[in-house]
């Protein structure tokens, strides 16, 4: 498609927003935006260091919106009446979403590693990003979350790498069907489960985006992704079947410890993160940086020094022998794999959990429900807040209330407390030396300056 020159983002903080903002300015495009977490005086940081970059800001009503040759970026499910979107329109302002922009970009590379699933899209988009970087493959690198090895100095949220054109790396997001939009070169999907569609309709979906790779990295462990798993995909995990295989895990407080066979010859790997989820996600990005060209050798040499992703399992600190961890577990996948990580170390876990929306938590909160009960051990508490609400017509008639209810039938210890004020105060109550608080949920930046005024209240 013909890339316009100005862009102006509707929602530019958002997770999946801001690095697309990021690599359209870095390719000479003029970018704007609004937002209304800034308009309400939220994640004031994020939003001070996109100015600095030289991104102008506006409030969200319309005003940062001039003239017809804008292209207003926007999420689908905008409504019409929003003022960004009403402007835009009364001027004839083209609009496209962000999965179209993104596809743009993504498309128009030799090289393209499109990284889909429901778990472990971040970390893998990431490791991948780390790998090809260190080997002097300058990718261009579009995340949904901080990359902590590029977040230095005044890239405090770098969720993007800008590199060159040549090899562009992106997560692929199937919520939506917006993953029709890639062609891949490299097509990785991590696993599949529920989340936002039925799983026929992401058998489909997978099945498209694999077919169009000229090399499809398949998850061999996942009984979901079976389908997929036809002539030519390369497959990745623990089984015997797999071609980038993981062997003899070892579980570390803060890393994981592992072997990797391929091609017939065994590699060490180590990586600063917990988990045999983490584990099969550097599989993943081993066998995809290697149809890349990358020897497996050079792979497990750089993953040892990638240091994850922001609220990816993210130790903020520890206060009194207590540890404070940011985690973005918000699905049944997602919650089980942090869970499996808290059990294999001793001490008890004093989760909380924000629900990232009413709708989420009516789709999917009987499958959450049985995820935290049977990964909770018989020492662990769990606190649940009212879900996330930032406005809007959303039908907010189920809630968190019902949630913690059907965590009950299953036998786990769960509490409402409707204010996440009232659920710190109640998790302080309870710590002591040996424990783990985690705070978990998706959607809302202020879930890790509540785990920042946790850690520094234990002090």
């Amino acid at each position: 498609m013909q890339q316009a020159k100005r862009y102006f983002f509707s929602g530019i903080g958002g997770s999946g927003m801001l690095p697309l903002a990021m690599i359209a300015r870095a390719r000479g495009a003029e970018v704007r935006g609004s937002d209304r977490s800034r308009d309400q005086g939220r994640s004031t940081e994020k939003f001070a260091w996109l100015e600095a970059k030289g991104i102008r800001l506006f409030a969200q009503d319309g005003s940062g919106i001039e003239s017809a040759d804008q292209t207003l970026v926007a999420s689908a499910a905008v409504e019409a009446t929003v003022p960004d979107v009403a402007r835009a329109s009364d001027l004839g302002c083209p609009r496209i979403t962000r999965a179209e922009l993104n596809a743009a970009f993504f498309n128009a590379a030799a090289a393209r590693i499109g990284v889909g699933g429901t778990s472990g899209k971040s970390t893998v988009t990431g490791m991948i990003g780390w790998i090809l970087h260190r080997a002097g493959r300058n990718p261009t690198v579009m995340n949904g979350a901080v990359m902590r090895n590029f977040a230095r100095g005044d890239e405090a949220f770098a969720s993007a790498l800008i590199g060159g054109t040549d090899a562009y790396i992106s997560e692929v997001d199937e919520s939506d069907g917006s993953i029709a939009l890639y062609n891949p070169t490299i097509a990785v999907v991590t696993n599949i489960s529920l989340d936002h569609k039925s799983l026929a309709e992401l058998h489909g979906l997978f099945g498209d985006f694999v077919r169009k790779a000229a090399h499809p990295i398949v998850n061999a462990d996942d009984p979901e992704s079976a389908p997929l798993l036809g002539s030519g995909a390369i497959r990745f995990g623990f089984d015997e079947s797999a071609d980038v295989r993981g062997v003899d895990f070892r579980a570390e407080p803060f890393g994981s410890h592992f072997g990797v066979i391929a091609g017939g010859s065994r590699h060490d790997c180590f990586i600063r993160m917990p988990g045999r989820h983490n584990a099969a996600n550097a599989l993943a990005a081993i066998a995809a940086t290697r149809a890349a060209g990358v020897p497996v050798a050079e792979s497990v040499a750089a993953l040892a020094d990638f240091t994850g992703l922001a609220r990816r399992y993210e130790v903020i600190g520890t206060a009194r022998g207590v540890t404070v961890i940011d985690d973005f577990a918000h699905n049944p996948d997602k919650v089980a794999a942090t869970l499996a990580a808290v059990a294999t170390q001793p001490g008890r876990a004093l989760l909380f959990f924000q629900p990232h929306g009413y709708g989420p938590l009516r789709q999917m909160g009987k499958e959450l429900a049985a995820s935290f009960a049977s990964g909770m051990r018989t020492h662990d508490r769990l606190w649940v807040c009212d879900p996330v609400y930032f406005g809007g017509t959303v039908d907010r008639s189920t809630g968190s209330e019902a949630f913690v209810a059907d965590i009950a039938t299953h036998g786990a210890r769960a509490t409402y407390l409707a204010t996440r004020e009232e659920c710190a105060a109640a998790m302080l109550a309870e710590a002591r030396e040996g424990d783990r608080i985690l705070i978990l949920g998706a959607r809302d930046d202020t879930l890790t300056e509540f785990a920042g005024e946790i850690l520094s209240r234990l002090v």
